[in-house]
Formats: C-alpha cells, structure tokens, sequence
C-alpha cells in the first residue's frame, strides 16, 4: 500500500496537464516591450530589451538624493516617451546605492540605483534600475538580464509580444494618487532648529516626501518674464511642487517677496503671499474681518492726537487695550485701566509716530482666549491660553498656560470664516469669549505648533502635509505637465 502511494504520487508530479501549465506562466519577450513601474507612477514606457546589459536603467533627470541615512531615497524626473517631451513624471523611489555603470560605448558612471516593482502582462515583481539621462536615447528604458525573470524567455526576431500600451494612459493618469509620494516641498523660515520647522521637515520625510528647508533673506531673485528663478548659495531653487512660508515679522517685505517669486514659477503655497501680507497687517487684518460680517472687539484707529478722545468713545471707554500694528507674541500690546492712562499711552505711541489700534476690553473673558487651529475649511485643533496672574496677555511666550478646550460651533465657524476671509490655507486665529459670541482678536499666518501639539498631543505637522499633498498644484514638478 504503501509503495502504491509514493507511485501515485510521483505520477501526479509528472501529470502532463502540471507540465503544461508550467509551460503556460512562461513569458515570452521580444527585442522591445512596454512595461510599467507602478511604483513610480509611470503606467507606460517602452523597453529595449538587452540581455548584453547586466543592470536595467532609465532615463532620469534633476536626480536628488534625500531621506535619512536609515531610508535613504531619490527623486527624479522622467520623459517616459520620447516623442512626448510635454509629459513629465516626478517619482520617488526607495535608493539602493550607487554603483559604476558600464555603458554601451564603454564609458564608466557612477548611478543611483533603486529598487522598484515592473508590470508586464499581468505579472509584477520588483528590480533593481540604475538612473540616467537617456535624453538622446530612442528607449528610455533598458531592460537588463538581472531584472528577467526565469520564466521569460526573450525572442530576438520578435517585438511588443507582450502587447502595446497607449500613452493615453498619461492623459488620464489619477495624479493625486501618484503625487503623494513625490512631492518637494520648501519649507521658507529663518529658524531651522526650531521646533516647528523639525517637525513639518520630520512629517514631511515620513511621508516619503522630500524636503529642504530654506532660509528666506538668503534667497535672491532673477525677475525675468521669460524664467523667473529663486536662487540661494549659487545656485537655482528648482522643481519645488509645494512651499511652506513661515515668514516671520521682522522680514514680511522680503519673505513676501519671496514667496511672489515661487509663485511666479508655479509653485504652489501653503499660505500666498497676498494672504501673509493681509494677515501681517493688522489694521487691513481687522478692516477685511469687519467688512465680512465676523465679530471682533470694537477697534478705533487714528493718526492725529485731536481723535484721542472720539477713540475712546469707539471703544466704549476705560478699560481698553492699545496695540501696536507691529506687535507680536504680546509685546507693544497694553491695558489701560483709566481714561487718564488711555490718553497718556496713546498720547505716548503717537509722540513716538507709532501706528496704533485701540480696542474695547473683553473683560468676562477674564485674561483667556482660545487658539484654533485651522487647515483648510476646518479647525483641527484648539486650546485655551490663559494669562499669568496679573497680566492680560495669554500668549504662551508671555508665560500663559494652555489646556485642551472643546469649542463651539458658532467659535468653529467663525475661526474658519475667518481664516478663508483672509485666504489662508493654515492659520492660528485666536477668538474671545465674549457676552455676544466670539470674537476674532487676531489671525496668525504662521501659527507655531509646539504648544498646541503638546496641548492636544495631535500631529498637527503632519494634518499640514496632507493638507499640501492635496492641493499642491501640477504643474512644472507634478505627476503629468502639458504645453
């Protein structure tokens, strides 16, 4: 019985129909074939097929390593079809390394390699490719013989046995799809080590993008009609799909600058630079928030010590707070308790030619506002900041506390309206509790995020790069460009 066992079964592994159908998964290629890198978003290219060349390679341009020493990856531009010079495909690949390369005229280079899966006729398994300019080459791919599988047998007499695929494939292409892991973002700050830009640059790497941080007043601009440039260090700033400005005050003329400038080669902001400028801006600030209707303390404003008085009416009297338009984090900001010391501050701010906004006292909010952050159309995250003991100021950099706070839905549409009111894709807009409702007392365009992540433990870094994944425009860098 036993014998008869190990009979049948030796039969069964030599079953004619078994044979046949190992027959059957064997592929066939010819001297060319279309293949595609779906890991690369490119869902056509046509291969020469070369068992003469050891590693396959790819035409590739603007080659830039990035990604920690632990993940190391590469970005990179591709021509997929030679005849369509218009289509342009930016892809991200995990790097290998780099290798010397013998090409065909015997000439030595030195490539990245990446590893990446290849498709063809239904199978898909991942090779490893070397990057280089084929610009001149008639294939912009090279299929080596490591990257055959042992089932395929290549037929030199034959050509696209495995079938033609259309480069109609571009024009429908999902771009979304394939941006979210090719992006190069600029983060434009004056502070590399803070706190903020490490953790947008440390979301922005694990999502498998690729970013630099740029410092703004190091940056130099070539004006032209033609090609506008970024340059910094010598050299250009290009194939950026997205930037980040964090303009600080000090520097908004020439951080905004800046950011025309991006946006003048297509590179799409987080924030624009008409919307920085807007929110910087107090007075135009507080007159775009009025003229829409959003509820804001009774602000007066005035140059000539002759309105001193018709102020302070606006405002409903003592006690009320006078601001200097250029003020941040809570300095140039003061309570006046009296008539007599309102009039004696403002008298002071205008001897000095200061520009000033003077404002009503919330006092039921009792020295808190509450911090919302918005991204988009929604408020992700908010906290109350309350002010030391003594003081009026929440701000944090003043010595203010913060807790998590759940606001309302009247507070959560007026930080969103407030916010696309002044068209920013991400702003920091702090709201009163007030007897009337809220009230908007500022909208900051380059909110920090240390204290609310820690406030509300939420990656408030990453919401941010999601949100730049969704919306960074295709264009020079993106999946597909057309003329």
């Amino acid at each position: 019985m036993t014998a008869k066992k190990t009979t049948s079964k030796t039969a069964k592994t030599k079953n004619p129909k078994d044979t046949k159908k190992s027959k059957d998964k064997e592929l066939v290629f010819g001297w060319e074939e279309w293949v595609a890198l779906p890991g690369l978003g490119l869902p056509a290219v046509n291969a020469k097929i070369d068992t003469g060349a050891k590693t396959s390679s790819l035409h590739a341009f603007m080659i830039e390593p990035y990604g920690s020493h632990a993940k190391p990856r590469v970005r990179f531009g591709v021509h997929p079809l030679p005849d369509r010079p218009d289509i342009e495909v930016f892809c991200s690949a995990e790097l290998v390394g780099q290798r010397e390369i013998t090409s065909s005229n015997g000439e030595i280079e030195l490539r990245y390699i990446i590893r990446t899966p290849v498709k063809i006729a239904g199978q898909e398994w991942p090779i490893e490719i070397s990057l280089t300019n084929r610009e001149t080459m008639q294939y912009r791919m090279l299929f080596g013989r490591t990257s055959l599988k042992e089932n395929i047998i290549v037929d030199p007499n034959q050509s696209c046995v495995q079938g033609e695929l259309s480069e109609d494939l571009y024009e429908g292409m999902p771009k979304a799809k394939f941006r979210r892991a090719n992006l190069k973002i600029g983060i434009l700050t004056r502070e590399p080590n803070n706190y903020s830009t490490k953790r947008l640059v440390a979301a922005a790497e694990k999502r498998h993008h690729m970013v630099e941080v740029i410092d703004t007043t190091q940056c130099y601009m070539n004006i032209t009609s033609s090609r506008p440039e970024v340059h910094i260090d010598g050299r250009s700033l290009e194939g950026f799909d997205a930037i980040i400005p964090r303009i600080g005050a000090t520097v908004t003329f020439y951080g905004t600058a800046v950011v025309r400038q991006f946006e003048a080669m297509g590179v799409w902001a987080l924030n624009s630079s008409h919307a920085i400028s807007a929110a910087r801006d107090k007075l135009y600030a507080h007159q775009l928030l009025a003229r829409s209707g959003i509820g804001m303390p009774d602000t007066g404003f005035a140059r000539s010590p002759k309105a001193t008085a018709e102020l302070i009416k606006f405002v409903g009297g003592a006690p009320l707070v006078i601001k200097l338009l250029e003020g941040t984090q809570g300095r140039g900001v003061v309570l006046a308790e009296t008539r007599k010391a309102a009039e004696s501050v403002i008298g002071a701010f205008q001897g000095l030619k200061a520009n000033i906004l003077v404002q009503n006292y919330v006092k039921e909010a009792e020295g808190a506002d509450i911090r919302c952050l918005v991204i988009g159309n929604k408020v992700v995250a908010s906290m109350k900041r309350q002010a030391e003991e003594g003081d009026f100021r929440s701000n944090l950099h003043r010595g203010g506390k913060a807790k998590r706070v759940r606001i309302t839905k009247e507070e959560r549409a007026t930080a969103v309206r407030a916010a696309r009111v002044m068209g920013l894709g991400m702003a920091g807009v702090d709201l009163l509790r007030s007897s009337t409702g809220p009230k908007v007392l500022e909208v900051n365009s380059s909110p920090g995020l240390e204290g609310i992540e820690e406030v509300t433990d939420l990656d408030i870094a990453e919401l941010i790069i999601e949100h730049v994944e969704k919306h960074a425009r295709p264009l020079k860098t993106s999946a597909v460009r057309k003329r």
